[in-house]
């Protein structure tokens, strides 16, 4: 049997660890990580030949491995030109892979015994069997669902909380028959998950799922590499340990050769000393790696902490739970709290105090009795991701520093054509203005031309973005519209669509390593103004409104503009079509914009009360950026938002309209049919352009619409037009045609879960509805009835499970929501 061990990963998501080096070089126990799965390999299953496939600094493994003679193995390595993907690189070792072989990833850390998965694999006759483990959380790995027997019956690469219907998944570790290699074609991008699997099974060739027990943690961020240390010293994994063993009273010492401790040092729990490393006295270790040529001066307390190679620690500092990096000095005196992580070439002067979770990146000096915090570097909110759906959020002046807007701006322009150009707009907040000026300077010295629109609507930035060949991109900077102690900064491709996750980590790539573009001094960007945004918009508004209707029939309407930068555009446009209105807050103001949840409910009062008194049609509530619109019908009544996307439908089914195919969102009610309309329900998001172009309408129950006549991205100010014109070919007033729509109940809630335990809810959902219809669209949705079901999908970024449920009626909906409420805490607390 021979052996794949993967070794090209960038390690991106655990910077500043592998500045220097790549990731299965990270040290356990004084060991490489692929040295610890290189031993398992010749144990477990006495493999003696061994390729490793490599990419990212390829000659830190190859000097360090050399022959593989030195580990009882023979080593041989594979070197792909370009990212071919997992089973595309692993084609290009097709000579060396004549008999069954074993691959693995070189970042894992496992006490899995490989020899029950070989036997697993020679059971079932495989031609390629998967190991499969359940985790607490599957977004990072390949959701599996197996029989019984362990056939492989559905899969899904990477999920998101909407996709996840298990908690059982691929682990990366695969027994494969040669004869499997002939499905994976000669110098192509070619995935196992999402390219090999898939065709296999199309071919009617059997997965096997092995199902094992036992540690497995895939090292992907620093968090995960700290969790190994801590498993290690609690006893939840056991691993070699190099050097003689001395027992303590409290604890056990492992010393290599040419290190010292002194007798007077504390010892407690389990403490790696690496070779030539001295240790002087006075001391406290407790649960402790230390690696070579370290020196501690007297009195130095470690606790929980990983030292690598060639550090000196100052007398009576004290580390806790800390991660120092190579050839770092520390003088006498540090304290620091837990979560730090010091990278390499640091340091660090006397007296500096740590505070918690602090990353300190590599060469940088910290002056003497500083006191470090995590908004000085930055903090724990960007440690694994900075993106959330194409946004980087953050509370201005800690994580959203003008340092870090002009990093992204450096990261998002290398990736853009140089020379090219950017929209950059942001609403009138004076903390956008300020992120937004940051950012403008981060483009042009990355070599971008930036299109300045000032402060505008978010939706005046797309219409323009995407009506304009010559600009590649655009971002907007505004206030958080969920968290008004926070501003957002939005990424936009030229399709005005938002970035999708594959362009996130090519920027977050480029962030962590600063490999940012920098051009000469005649090749820096320029600025160019664009005045003439807010009246072409207007202009293609008026020109996609059917302006006949609005002047052959009378329609009179409150409008409130909620201080929003909508207010520059919506008054002309309601006065351009002959609208008889009434306006609401419309001017801005920075000091009403924090408080927004407080305007919003006052909004909604107040312009109820005038709709009635005044006997309007209705009244139209409009959300600062023009990112969301609410009605008010002609009775008063604030119009929920699924029952105004209900109310569109109902008048598009029963009017003549060009609108005739609408895509849904899964958790969309269900319990009307429409003979006129053609509609589609699926996962609501990571749309492409040319999909979306399939349809007329695609909108959401959160008061989201795209029309594509207009545009492809949600836009609520076109919207609110449309609807009005809507209204008036129904010929009916609002609140009738609410009142012609079944009556139903429909609910949604949020239920707290931890995210650990969100992948095994997914799983006992489907579990429990096993003998019931259901549907993985986006998340699971089970039926009950003919007409009432409940939908879990696992929130994105929050430690919460959204659940719909529609039901005949709100006594049902209660039962239903109460009975699921109590199972999913039971489920949590098993």
């Amino acid at each position: 049997m021979k052996a794949i061990v993967l070794a090209g990963g960038f390690g991106t998501r655990i910077q500043p660890l592998t500045n220097s080096i790549p990731k299965p070089m990270l040290p356990i126990l004084n060991r490489p990580m692929m040295e610890h799965i290189i031993i398992k390999l010749r144990d477990d299953l006495g493999v003696k030949d061994i390729a490793i496939l490599l990419y990212f600094m390829p000659d830190v493994i190859k000097d360090y491995f050399k022959d593989g003679k030195d580990f009882g193995v023979n080593i041989s390595y594979v070197l792909p030109d370009d990212d071919y993907g997992t089973a595309g690189a692993v084609g290009f070792a097709r000579d060396f892979l004549d008999e069954t072989f074993i691959i693995v990833s070189g970042d894992l850390v496992t006490d899995f015994n490989f020899k029950t998965i070989y036997k697993f694999h020679e059971e079932k006759k495989s031609k390629l069997t998967i190991a499969l483990t359940p985790v607490e959380n599957p977004l990072q790995f390949g959701v599996v669902i197996a029989s019984d027997d362990g056939k492989i019956q559905k899969f899904l690469e990477k999920p998101s909380w909407g996709e996840v219907f298990s908690d059982t998944i691929n682990t990366g570790i695969y027994i494969i028959e040669p004869e499997i290699m002939d499905y994976i074609p000669d110098g192509e991008n070619f995935d196992f998950a999402k390219d090999l699997f898939p065709t296999l099974m199309k071919d009617d060739v059997t997965l096997w799922g092995c199902m094992i027990e036992g540690y497995w943690r895939d090292v992907g961020n620093p968090e995960s590499y700290r969790e190994v240390y801590q498993d290690i010293f609690n006893g939840t994994i056991t691993l070699p340990i190099k050097g003689d063993k001395i027992n303590y009273e409290d604890g056990v010492v492992y010393l290599e050769k040419g290190a010292t401790i002194a007798p007077s040092v504390n010892v407690k729990g389990i403490v790696v000393v690496g070779k030539d490393t001295h240790i002087k006295s006075n001391g406290e270790l407790s649960n402790v790696a230390i690696g070579e040529n370290c020196f501690l001066e007297e009195g130095v307390k470690l606790e929980n902490t990983i030292i690598w190679d060639r550090n000196n620690i100052g007398e009576k500092s004290k580390i806790n739970n800390a991660i120092l990096c190579n050839d770092c000095k520390v003088e006498k005196k540090v304290k620091a709290k837990e979560g730090v992580i010091i990278a390499e070439r640091c340091t660090i002067d006397k007296g500096v105090v740590f505070l918690k979770d602090v990353m300190v990146w590599p060469n940088k000096t910290i002056e003497e009795d500083a006191v470090i915090s995590n908004n000085v570097i930055w903090g724990d909110k960007y440690k694994a991701s900075i993106f959330e759906s194409g946004t980087v959020v953050g509370r201005v002046n800690i994580e959203l520093s003008c340092e870090l807007a002009v990093k992204l701006a450096e990261s998002f322009g290398s990736i853009l054509p140089a020379g090219s150009k950017m929209y950059l707009s942001r609403d009138y907040h004076k903390s956008s203005r300020m992120l937004k000026r940051s950012f403008l300077s981060g483009m042009l010295s990355s070599g971008i031309n930036v299109v300045d629109i000032f402060s505008v609507p978010s939706v005046v930035m797309r219409y323009n973005l995407a009506n304009k060949d010559d600009v590649v991109a655009g971002v907007h900077i505004r206030q958080s519209v969920r968290n008004q102690e926070e501003t957002e900064i939005i990424f936009y491709t030229n399709e005005a669509l938002l970035i999708d996750t594959n362009l996130a980590k090519n920027i977050e790539r480029i962030f962590f390593r600063e490999n940012f573009r920098r051009v000469r001094f005649n090749e820096i960007g320029e600025i160019f103004e664009d005045t003439e945004a807010i009246d072409i918009y207007i202009e293609a508004i008026k020109e996609k409104t059917n302006k006949t209707s609005f002047k052959n029939k009378e329609l009179k309407i409150a409008a409130d503009l909620m201080f929003g930068s909508t207010s520059k555009i919506y008054p002309k446009i309601v006065n351009d079509l002959g609208i008889e209105s009434i306006m609401l807050n419309a001017y801005e103001d920075d000091k009403q914009l924090q408080k927004l949840p407080s305007i919003i409910k006052k909004s909604q009062k107040e312009v109820g009360k005038i709709v009635k008194s005044l006997e309007l049609d209705c009244g139209i509530l409009i959300y600062p950026n023009g990112q969301k619109f609410q009605v008010i019908d002609d009775e008063g009544n604030l119009v929920k938002d699924y029952i105004l996307l209900l109310v569109l439908l109902h008048i598009l089914n029963n009017s003549c309209h060009d609108i005739k195919k609408i895509f849904l969102p899964a958790w969309m009610p269900d319990f009307i049919e429409y003979a006129n309309l053609e509609i589609i329900k699926g996962k609501f998001g990571g749309f492409k352009a040319k999909q979306l172009a399939e349809y007329d309408l695609v909108a959401n129950t959160d008061g989201h619409f795209a029309f594509s006549e207009f545009g492809l991205s949600t836009d609520a100010v076109f919207s609110s037009f449309k609807f009005l014109e809507c209204l008036l070919l129904s010929e009916k007033k609002l609140s009738e045609i609410i009142k012609e729509i079944p009556d139903f109940a429909y609910r949604g809630e949020n239920v707290a879960c931890p995210s650990e335990y969100k992948g095994k809810m997914m799983r006992k959902f489907l579990e429990d509805g096993a003998n019931k219809k259901s549907s993985h669209l986006d998340g699971v949705k089970i039926w009950l009835d003919e007409k009432e079901w409940i939908l879990m999908i696992p929130d994105q970024h929050q430690e919460f499970l959204n659940i719909y449920i529609q039901a005949k009626n709100h006594e049902n909906a209660n039962k239903i929501f109460d009975e699921y409420k109590r199972k999913i805490d039971a489920w949590i607390k098993e």
